[in-house]
């Protein structure tokens, strides 16, 4: 049996947020939370959503203490934001951090019985929905706008505690690429390697079939189309655009079908390093790759490879694993992606411990190839 969560409602589009609004009012909510973080107060994206809310009537409170990998303080703190306001729904605004904080938020106020945070990990046995969130992403890789997931760091522990809850899923989500305009080169680059790597993972993990395949060849053609020019460009609407949309469909695909070990080995870089997650996957992708391709998924790498770009035509699937690792590998070094561990401050000395944290992440299961602690380390030595 196959399930698909998705968002009630979904816009898309440049200038969409305007609807944020009148979803608001015709769903009888009277105040906002809006949660999002300092730098896109600072930058004025915040504004933006702050002058629909106004120029609606609806009033609103701002929580930004949201750290770039967000915490278990940050979520109470947030917690406590929300009760303290009064408002009735949130609207978070920003990339996975906001919106997953948001996440843990509605989440723990419908269910206090998980105040404590940790007991959210992995698959929580909510009751209750979370408290309805309009999700307005501004970089285009997490797709936390329409995932069952979300992700908070356990500090104490140096851990980043995957969560997945269907009842976290954002009510509605607002997919306005004007709003990813101002996102650095840097920051474009490691979130659209995000949201490939989401599409890849989940186009070969176990658990895919018919739908979420056909989600994750769409994403993939459209970031092997769009990402390069949303680099250079930022201010290029189509691939701002192009990106926006790939991110979210990869998002509807891994949300139901699960990921693998890129994401296992990324998110012990978060929780040691504070490593921002798209680099880590990025980084780690073309490696697992290799490593992936000798899994019972290896003919779907002709499909990996054809739809970035590559005439597979005649090709054996040896040649289309080859194809599909170069065509990444690529994509990753043109738009200036670090390819080794030691450029991004990893410790050699620390790598047992994140392969027995890597091995022991929520993602590991749906990796195609089985896998072990050893194998991991050996692989964050050749990632190096």
């Amino acid at each position: 049996m196959n399930r698909i969560v998705l968002n009630e409602t979904s816009y898309y589009g440049a200038g969409c947020r305007s609807v944020i609004a009148d979803e608001i009012k015709k769903r009888g909510y009277k105040k906002v939370l809006l949660v999002t973080d300092k730098d896109l107060i600072r930058f004025g994206v915040a504004a933006k959503i702050e002058e629909v809310l106004a120029g609606a009537g609806i009033p609103y409170e701002i929580y930004s203490e949201i750290k770039a990998n967000p915490t278990i303080q940050n979520v109470k703190q947030g917690i406590e934001a929300f009760k303290k306001s009064g408002a009735d729904c949130m609207v978070a605004l920003g990339g996975g951090s906001s919106i997953d904080t948001a996440k843990a938020i509605g989440i723990i106020t419908n269910n206090p019985e998980f105040a404590d945070v940790r007991s959210l990990e992995g698959v929580a046995n909510t009751r209750h929905k979370a408290v309805p969130t309009f999700a307005v992403p501004t970089t285009a890789g997490t797709a936390a706008e329409v995932t069952i997931n979300y992700v908070i760091t356990d500090e104490e522990h140096k851990k980043k505690m995957v969560c997945v809850d269907p009842n976290d899923i954002p009510t509605c989500a607002v997919i306005d690429c004007e709003l990813m305009m101002s996102m650095p080169k840097g920051l474009t680059a490691a979130t659209g390697m995000d949201a490939l790597t989401h599409a890849i993972e989940s186009y070969i993990t176990p658990g895919a079939w018919t739908m979420s395949d056909m989600f994750e060849e769409k994403a993939i053609e459209l970031i092997h189309q769009h990402l390069y020019n949303a680099v250079e460009n930022g201010q290029d609407v189509l691939a701002r655009n192009g990106m926006a949309e790939a991110q979210y469909i990869a998002g509807m695909g891994f949300s139901n079908v699960g990921l693998g070990i890129v994401h296992s080995m990324a998110h012990p870089l978060g929780a040691f390093y504070d490593t921002p997650h798209g680099v880590a996957n990025a980084l780690l992708l073309p490696y697992v790759m290799e490593y992936n391709a000798e899994s019972p998924s290896r003919a779907k790498y002709l499909g990996i490879a054809k739809a970035m770009g590559v005439d597979t035509k005649g090709m054996s699937v040896d040649e289309g694993v080859a194809a599909a690792i170069k065509a990444v590998r690529d994509l990753s070094l043109s738009i200036r992606i670090p390819q080794h561990l030691h450029e991004i401050g990893v410790k050699e000395e620390d790598i047992p411990a994140l392969a027995v944290a890597a091995f022991n992440d929520v993602c590991t299961g749906g990796n195609p190839r089985p896998t072990s602690v050893e194998e991991i380390e050996k692989l964050y030595h050749i990632a190096f």
